[in-house]
């Protein structure tokens, strides 16, 4: 770090040299040579007049006034000469030592807003491996929940409904098995803010259902975990989020939660990318879209993307549907090209320009399938697996995709 600051401050003080010279020195020469050109030509001029007068060419009285004529110019020249030279001459030292402090604050300025000092710069490698010692070594849920000071029932919550509260905690806690029971305790902690015993009481529902636990349960788990944190996605939310969307890969609670992750860890690229999916695929009164929306620009800025907020829901309401696709199984070439041919032109510019969601991708390549297009699908297909190479479950999306398609074993 400190070779930094050595070459830094070398090149700094070269450029301040050459600064404080050209401008100290003065640039009147250069300036004012178009000014003395004319004063030569002028000169040259009168000299050629009296040799003719004397050779006999022009007579006195012509030579008399082409002589006034081209001495007032001269005259003219010259001022003009000694003004530029004036008007240009050579700067004081402190103007030149106050332009190099102004360009020596602003350049460390600048640096300090959008530099990192004390840091060397990292290779994208470097930074997506550092992202990952940061994700596999963040402090566990418990840790963060002990870091927060302990819930307190709401001061103004009604004394009724403080007493039935009450009395529905000892009865769940006498009969731990009823997740009926354990369900409304979770929906009550919750609605006063309870979080960590929603959480616990969700844990339960879902160790109580075992195999037949689903992606909604799991993603309330992996919801109330976080909340319960402080906003905080430990080790074990992302262990209940991953579950649910294994089991269903659109969830866009466990989506959000996971993008959160990721922001947190260092991977805004890839946070980036579940967020605007999540913007494309709606609907806008989703609970995540709010703060989606509150957060994304400045998101897009962390992962290098020149971004315009996209409409809502915008990838529903694009590119074919499964049941197109199979109504076009029933067509002639040139009807299913006519009925979905636009579609599948209109999906495939938009990936290309503004990028989607795996979902969108996937139904690209089964279009491009179903109309024979396969060099097409297989090009696509291998693009949607580098864009999403970090998202296990898009890629099963996209190879399942490319499989319908012809286009992947």
């Amino acid at each position: 770090m400190m070779s930094f600051w050595i070459v830094a401050g070398a090149i700094t003080l070269m450029v301040a040299f050459i600064l404080a010279s050209a401008v100290i020195r003065g640039g009147s020469r250069q300036v004012g040579s178009r000014a003395a050109s004319d004063v030569d030509v002028y000169r040259a001029q009168l000299a050629e007049v009296d040799r003719d007068v004397a050779r006999g060419v022009i007579g006195k009285a012509d030579a008399e006034r082409v002589h006034a004529e081209v001495a007032r110019r001269l005259i003219a020249a010259d001022k003009a000469q000694s003004d530029e030279t004036q008007s240009t001459g050579k700067a004081p030292a402190s103007v030149a030592l106050a332009l190099i402090l102004v360009g020596l604050a602003a350049s460390v300025g600048t640096y300090w807003w959008l530099g990192a000092p004390g840091y060397g710069d990292m290779a994208l490698k470097d930074r997506i491996a550092f992202a990952e010692e940061v994700r596999k070594t963040r402090p566990a849920q418990e840790v963060a929940e002990n870091s927060l000071p302990p819930f307190v029932d709401p001061a103004d919550m009604n004394e009724r409904y403080k007493t039935l509260l009450e009395q529905l905690r000892t009865t769940v806690a006498q009969r731990p098995d009823d997740i009926q029971g354990h369900t409304l305790l979770m929906q009550q902690e919750r609605r006063i803010g309870n979080f960590a015993a929603a959480k616990e009481a969700q844990l339960r529902i879902a160790k109580l259902k075992g195999d037949s636990v689903n992606a909604q349960d799991l993603a309330d788990l992996g919801e109330l975990q976080v909340l319960a944190a402080g906003g905080y996605v430990s080790p074990e939310a992302e262990m209940s989020l991953r579950a649910a969307l294994a089991q269903d890969g659109t969830s866009g609670t466990a989506r959000y939660y996971l993008g959160l992750m990721l922001l947190q860890t260092g991977r805004p690229d890839q946070a980036f990318r579940i967020w605007d999916g999540l913007l494309r695929a709606g609907p806008e009164d989703a609970p995540w879209i709010p703060p989606i929306v509150a957060q994304i620009e400045e998101l897009a800025e962390l992962a290098g993307v020149r971004y315009a907020l996209p409409e809502i829901g915008s990838s529903g309401m694009r590119g074919p549907s499964s049941e197109d696709i199979d109504n076009a199984r029933d067509m002639t070439p040139a009807e299913r090209m006519d009925m979905i041919g636009s579609m599948v032109s209109g999906l495939s510019q938009r990936l290309a320009t503004e990028g989607g969601p795996a979902r969108d991708w996937a139904r690209l390549i089964s279009s491009l399938g179903v109309l024979g297009e396969w060099e097409r699908a297989q090009a696509i297909h291998a693009n949607a697996i580098e864009v999403f190479a970090d998202d296990p479950n898009a890629l099963d999306m996209i190879n399942a995709a490319g499989r319908d398609a012809g286009v992947v074993d």
